[in-house]
């Protein structure tokens, strides 16, 4: 009886979600044509830079404080851990399944390394805190630790997604774009050279000095500094000039734009106004004299999670498509991400608490857990078009790992409540 009563209550939040995401795909059918290519334009650009920025500052700010920030030390440690397991666990899948080298980055090793950290936690744990008789006791306390437990997860899983994850896909589409544009080449040593020059160049992390611009190098066994002929003479590169060469390069392979998304802006400003008592005083709370601006940014907030699970449905849409794809790449991401990812979260949280890294919170130590269970991140469509491979192939295992998640969330939820209480 036990189990059932565990069963029940996280099968209730996954039905939820489950429903308004088939609203969502039948809404973007052609029969139908209201979640449109457009509208979803507008929705996505509406979810994407007020409603789920609002939710982020509205449920930081009012939720986590200096000392709960400092008890949250293992969160971002526990989210790097899922996309490093992820990626091996992909790599392990190219070479077992022998995917096209244009799926690698794109779709196998994004995929199987970054889980939807931000939507799901915050559609299921306000949904769990909701059920009569709760696991994670009184409601509205349950309710606000979760919605901030998930409003963080979701800014570390933006700055993740859009450092490794991007990087790990912009690598991987430069080389097969390389590879392809070799191919196709006369087969000498003369063009192969011009060849890979012309790639390089192309390649977003191209080198920082060109050929054209080097007319002379020295020695460097004694590691002098390189010197560049310039149009009116030689000069020394210094230290300084190195380092601030090497920060553009940084800024150009991490994407800064990219990974200071409206999302990780709005946790940002939720933290600092949580953490500073002037702040929190000012804005959170009936008695605080500008609580009007924190309630219309929560009132805001609220259709966050509604827009983006109906977003999610009308993406999936895409994956009805025929695709080139291999059964067994659809299957491998699926035993990944909801068999061997989940498996290796349960040890890492056992070891973890046996070690003392973790407080006691039960609700906690449960998202901890539903971390390496999630279904795979929506941000990797996103990234997929902007690279422009293997869109309709991430669409089909968006449908396929997202139809699986209904009854591999509902299992590992159960077992996941059952293992904190």
């Amino acid at each position: 009886m036990v189990f059932w009563g565990l069963f029940v209550t996280a099968l209730m939040p996954v039905l939820k979600v489950l429903i308004i995401t088939a609203l969502g795909t039948l809404l973007a059918l052609n029969r139908f044509d209201i979640l449109n290519k457009d509208a979803r334009m507008h929705l996505n650009n509406m979810v994407y830079y007020v409603f789920v920025p609002a939710i982020s500052i509205s449920t930081l700010a009012e939720a986590i404080t200096f000392k709960s920030l400092v008890m949250l030390w293992f969160m971002p440690v526990n989210i790097l851990l899922t996309f490093i397991i992820g990626s091996a666990l992909g790599w392990l899948l190219i070479k077992i399944t022998r995917a096209p080298p244009h799926l690698h980055g794109l779709v196998v090793l994004g995929c199987c390394a970054a889980g939807n950290l931000g939507n799901m936690p915050l559609i299921i744990l306000p949904a769990i805190c909701k059920q009569r008789s709760g696991p994670f006791g009184d409601e509205d306390v349950c309710t606000k630790k979760g919605m901030a437990y998930s409003s963080l997860s979701m800014a570390l899983g933006n700055i993740y997604i859009w450092t490794y994850v991007y990087n790990l896909v912009r690598v991987s589409s430069c080389k097969n774009s390389k590879a392809n544009e070799v191919d196709d080449s006369p087969m000498n040593p003369k063009s192969l050279l011009e060849t890979n020059l012309e790639n390089t160049s192309a390649c977003p992390a191209g080198p920082l000095v060109s050929a054209e611009n080097i007319s002379q190098t020295i020695d460097c066994a004694n590691g002098l500094d390189i010197e560049a002929a310039r149009t009116e003479g030689v000069a020394k590169v210094t230290k300084q000039e190195k380092a601030l060469k090497m920060l553009k390069k940084l800024e150009k392979n991490i994407n800064l734009k990219a990974l200071l998304a409206p999302a990780t802006i709005g946790s940002i400003i939720g933290l600092i106004i949580g953490v500073i008592p002037l702040f929190k005083k000012a804005l959170v709370g009936e008695n605080a004299p500008l609580h009007i601006i924190e309630d219309s940014i929560s009132m805001l907030g609220d259709a966050a999670i509604p827009a983006v699970t109906l977003l999610v449905g009308a993406n999936l849409a895409s994956g009805l498509k025929a695709s080139s794809i291999q059964f067994s790449v659809i299957i491998g991401i699926i035993v990944v991400r909801y068999i061997a990812l989940p498996a290796f979260g349960v040890g890492i949280l056992k070891g973890a608490i046996y070690i003392g890294l973790i407080p006691s919170d039960p609700l906690y130590k449960f998202l901890l857990l539903l971390q390496y269970a999630l279904p795979p991140a929506v941000t990797i469509s996103t990234i997929t078009q902007l690279f422009g491979a293997g869109v309709v192939e991430c669409s089909v295992v968006m449908l396929a790992t997202y139809v699986c998640a209904s009854a591999s969330l509902t299992l590992w939820s159960t077992f996941f409540i059952w293992l904190v209480l």
